[in-house]
């Protein structure tokens, strides 16, 4: 039965490169020009490298320490700071993997729109009703297997990296080295400390975005044929993925200067090639982003459906997510999650706000669960008493720190919008606890923590409606 399948290293390595490398990387040169200057993107590239392998590595030791935690970022959360927080982070993963969803769906006809006018921006009837059929063509996909997906994935992976390499091996050709040193930390009078930390600090948050589903392999990590080829999969698809973004965003700032690169329309990339190559750079880069953001759609399908499946199973989510149909496919997950997809893709029918601001909030809610990753590495750490201690405990130290320096350069509104996200569960959590009898569902910390979600919830509110808080 196709259920009885595992997931092999190559399809592992696939589903870490394939989630991270979506829409994200066809416009990262602008939206890293746009933040810094090449001086500043340097440190903060350094910073993101540090923390992610930190993080990579985190991955890495917790799915060989603790094979039994097949949930990955969610179970950590669990077996290190309780149920209630485990089920947050599960739940704030949830809603941002299915938001993302969304903005693949309109991104991609975005990109086909450049061929096909008819399509044009990605949020018009023409383009709804493609990606709706396109939303239920990857549902009947991965209904049909986890393991005929990420078949699958493989070939749209391959695909997708093809434009990507022939961009940045042409691109090394045309580096100018004058261009990229011109007003090289972006202060028009050398370096100055206070302003290229904020340049650095601005870089974060589009750093952090493309490399969101680093966690892939862990997340699937129940379906590997070794569970030590998901830590093996998550860092060779972490470090060949920040060469990728490396040596993107430094080629497009030494082609071109970096107020015409951060000026440029979406997809960027397509337009610095075009400028090196020729008009049919922008067609071969389009197409690229076409199967690039296919593929990464695809991917995330199986980790927005595989979550709540998981959570399901470990009685933090109705029991009713936990059911698998005869492939061994999280049938009841994927359906409600590919619904609300397709209800949230028919609001754009009325409005294009909805979608600008629920992504927002989805893409501020990955810092919760990569977080508590770190910080269940350092706790496990601690109390190990392995070789290895001393390596792992410095691991969840820089890991740790890194989590802390991102909701710090998230900022306070994106921290304040994030707990809208998190706010309607403690309501889910408590009813879920009470049909499994649980008598006492929340302890004096969770209470505690409720308290709090529901405090900056309101807050966010407040500052949405007085304009202290923008999107």
């Amino acid at each position: 039965m196709e259920g009885n399948k595992k997931l092999g290293l190559v399809s592992l390595i696939a589903i870490v490169v394939g989630s991270m490398i979506g829409g994200g990387a066809f416009n990262l040169a602008s939206d890293m020009a746009g933040a810094a200057s090449p001086g500043a993107s340097i440190i903060g590239w350094v910073i993101t490298g540090i923390g992610m392998i930190a993080l990579a590595f985190s991955f890495q030791n917790l799915n060989e320490k603790r094979p039994d935690l097949e949930g990955g970022v969610f179970s950590y959360a669990t077996a290190g700071f309780g149920k209630f927080l485990g089920f947050n982070s599960a739940w704030g993963y949830w809603i941002s993997a299915w938001l993302g969803n969304v903005a693949y769906a309109t991104l991609v006809f975005s990109s086909i729109g450049y061929f096909f006018p008819v399509f044009e921006g990605g949020q018009n009837i023409a383009a709804i009703i493609g990606a709706s059929v396109l939303l239920w063509v990857v549902h009947g996909l991965v209904l049909r297997g986890v393991h005929s997906a990420a078949l699958v994935n493989i070939v749209t992976t391959i695909a997708k990296l093809v434009p990507i390499f022939l961009f940045i091996i042409i691109g090394i050709f045309a580096f100018n080295a004058d261009i990229f040193i011109d007003d090289f930390w972006g202060t028009g009078a050398g370096f100055q400390f206070s302003d290229v930390m904020a340049q650095t600090k601005s870089t974060m948050l589009v750093t952090l975005w493309v490399f969101i589903g680093i966690e892939g392999a862990v997340v699937l990590s129940s379906r590997a044929k070794d569970k030590k080829d998901v830590g093996k999969a998550t860092v060779i698809g972490l470090i060949g993925t920040l060469a990728i973004y490396v040596l993107i965003s430094f080629m497009s700032m030494g082609v071109m200067h970096r107020a015409d690169v951060a000026g440029l329309a979406n997809p960027s990339m397509a337009y610095i090639f075009e400028e090196i190559v020729g008009p049919w750079g922008a067609t071969f880069i389009n197409l690229g982003l076409i199967i690039s953001v296919l593929g990464a759609w695809l991917g995330w399908t199986l980790l927005a459906s595989e979550i709540p499946y998981l959570a399901g199973k470990e009685k933090l989510f109705p029991s009713w997510f936990a059911k698998v149909n005869k492939n061994g496919a999280p049938a009841n997950s994927l359906w409600l999650t590919n619904g609300l997809i397709q209800v949230f893709l028919l609001t754009f029918l009325v409005s294009e706000q909805a979608y600008n601001f629920a992504f927002s909030l989805a893409s501020s809610a990955i810092l919760i669960p990569y977080a508590f990753t770190a910080f269940y590495q350092l706790k496990y750490s601690i109390q190990d008493k392995a070789a290895d201690r001393a390596k792992n405990l410095f691991v969840g130290i820089v890991a740790s720190v890194y989590a802390i320096w991102m909701v710090y350069a998230a900022g306070v509104g994106y921290l304040l919008l994030t707990m809208l996200l998190y706010a309607p569960g403690i309501a889910i959590y408590y009813l879920v606890q009470k049909e499994a009898n649980v008598k006492q569902v929340f302890t004096k910390t969770d209470l505690a923590i409720s308290a709090a979600l529901i405090v900056f919830a309101v807050a966010a509110i407040y500052g949405l409606v007085t304009g202290a808080i923008t999107i």
